[in-house]
């Protein structure tokens, strides 16, 4: 059986659409947070968007090794 190789092209532009998807929804996230007065909801959205944030450094450093192996030629 053949394995497909592996193609990293496009790596730096789906991380980079995961970075802007990932950014939207924390600001739908912050607004649901202004709008709703349930205390557990706002806890939750304030949750969430620290995972977010959290998943944003790690995908930035993933970019950034991406764009340099991408100039390097992904030797």
């Amino acid at each position: 059986m053949k394995h497909n190789p592996d193609d990293r092209s496009d790596n730096v532009e789906r991380i980079q659409f995961n970075i802007d998807h990932t950014i939207r929804n924390m600001e739908l996230a912050e607004e649901m947070i202004e709008e709703t007065d349930n205390p557990k909801t706002k806890k939750a959205l304030q949750e969430k968007n620290e995972r977010r944030e959290e998943a944003l450094n790690r995908m930035r450093l993933e970019i950034r090794d991406e764009a340099l192996d991408r100039e390097r030629g992904y030797d």
